[in-house]
């Protein structure tokens, strides 16, 4: 055999040693390859992620960046306009994925901030304008009341019937400049102004009518089954109220269409009723109206209008003041409806007729008519209302020659049956001081009449004029701060 040398058996040995060697190390390479491939992958996902989470990032930023300016561009802006107009809506977010989250809240606290801080600023600057606007309409109340006062002198001073009639018709507008003065002045919080004395509740409308303008077109029907009054500290407020419902009846109906006025009595107070037959009132502005004149809630002069109407808020001012009732409601026929109902405890008292007699201007109570045995039937303050006749002149108000039938309240004629029916007494007025002339129809033109006609009528008016004052002229009666008579 030949043997193997030596040498070669060397070679092949180191050989196969190196190939295990290499054999090993590229076992360790192909492993550390593997380690490194899945390290890679690894990183290129975070990397993928981190991509796709700065992407989402900044898509959130600009979101939100977008939700800000449009909470800056218009839900702020709406918010302040729905401050003073609640109809107004307020726009919600812009991107829905945001709804109820934490940007959401952050956005709504803004909005409730930037509320409170606005309300609380409109309190503050409409109190100061109110409390400015307070004492302009009290120093001009009072120059007005001194206008009056100077006019009533001058109509008692001069008899050319030509400067009675502009005096007359001056005195008219100044008292329509005190009629919106003086709202305006209630609902900036002043006083009314005046202090009457009690005061019966059918002169008071009277008085109240003539404040207007179209005062001819309202009929007045007394329905009340006693002498009532409103007592002294709520004679003006009452009349501010009345005056203002028949300014709104008034002017929203054909100046050819009447106002009819009823007093009814109840068992716990008495109501003035007043029908309009005008354009009347949506749903929305019935309840409009009857949130201001119900005195719970606070009147903002920004929320009367321009020009502001302060007619109905002023009713409110004093329905919360004086604790008297305002109801507007549509009226059967066709118009509105508004009835001031005056609790008799505390406002309302009985005077005697016999000791402070009625103004003659005043209409007489609708009462029906005695019987043949002399009693007189019920008439429940749900009666229904007597039709309304239209106005007449003062002259026909003034009552009869007094007869065995017209005795004094509490004294019956000679000869008449008692009256058993338990009601209270039936009061009837006392004869005039002085019978004024018969006046011409309302609807007799002023440049028709003769001067002598024009003197007589202005010699009634005088005289009538001075026989009320005497008639409530006394010591005990607290009297205005300007000399005016009560309503």
């Amino acid at each position: 055999m030949t043997s193997i040398p030596e040498a070669l058996l060397w070679c092949l040995s180191a050989g196969t040693a190196a190939a295990v060697v290499l054999a090993a190390c590229l076992f360790r390479a192909q492993r550390r390859h593997k380690v490194l491939a899945g390290r890679l992958a690894a990183a290129e996902e975070q990397n993928a992620a981190t991509v796709r989470g700065t992407t989402e990032l900044t898509a959130r930023l600009r979101a939100t960046e977008a939700e800000i300016r449009h909470l800056a561009g218009a839900r702020i802006p709406d918010l302040t306009t729905a401050l003073a107009h609640p109809h107004v809506p307020v726009r919600g977010l812009l991107d829905g994925r945001f709804a109820d989250s934490e940007t959401d809240h952050a956005l709504a606290a803004v909005l409730d901030q930037i509320s409170e801080a606005v309300t609380k600023e409109r309190l503050r600057v409409d109190a100061a304008a109110q409390a400015t606007l307070r004492g302009a309409t009290t120093t001009i109340q009072a120059l007005l009341y001194r206008l009056q006062t100077a006019l009533q002198e001058m109509q008692h001073r001069y008899d050319d019937p030509s400067v009675a009639q502009d005096l007359l018709h001056a005195d008219f507008l100044n008292e329509q400049a005190l009629r919106r003065i003086q709202a305006t002045g209630v609902v900036c919080g002043a006083w009314p102004g005046l202090t009457r004395e009690d005061s019966y509740l059918a002169e008071l409308v009277v008085g109240a009518t003539s404040r207007l303008r179209g005062y001819e077109r309202v009929q007045v029907s007394n329905q009340l089954r006693d002498p009532v009054a409103v007592v002294a500290r709520a004679v003006e407020p009452v009349a501010i109220t009345v005056t203002e419902l028949l300014a709104n009846a008034l002017h929203h109906s054909h100046r050819e269409l009447p106002v009819t006025v009823t007093l009814q009595q109840g068992n716990r107070g008495a109501s003035v009723i007043i029908d309009d037959y005008g354009v009347g009132m949506h749903a929305d502005e019935i309840e409009h109206a009857m949130a201001l004149m119900s005195g719970d809630q606070e009147v903002l002069l920004t929320q009367l209008g321009d020009p502001p109407r302060a007619g109905f808020a002023a009713a409110g001012q004093l329905v919360r003041q004086y604790g008297f009732g305002v109801h507007v409601e549509s009226s059967p026929y066709g118009g509105v409806r508004a009835v001031i109902y005056i609790p008799g405890d505390p406002l309302l008292t009985v005077l005697d007729e016999n000791r402070q007699p009625m103004s003659v201007m005043a209409p007489m109570p609708h009462r029906p008519a005695a019987s043949a045995d002399g009693a007189v039937p019920a008439t429940g303050s749900g009666a229904s209302p007597a039709p309304v006749a239209a106005p007449q002149p003062p002259a026909q108000h003034a009552p009869a020659p007094a007869t065995e039938s017209s005795a004094p309240t509490g004294h019956p004629a000679p000869g008449a049956a008692p009256d058993t029916g338990g009601e209270l007494p039936r009061r009837r007025r006392r004869r005039a001081v002085a019978e004024p002339e018969q006046n011409l129809p309302r609807s007799e033109p002023v440049a028709d009449r003769t001067p002598e006609e024009t003197a007589s009528r202005w010699a009634a008016l005088q005289q009538g004029t001075e026989s009320g004052r005497a008639a409530v002229a006394r010591p005990e009666s607290p009297r205005s701060p300007e000399g005016n008579p009560p309503v």
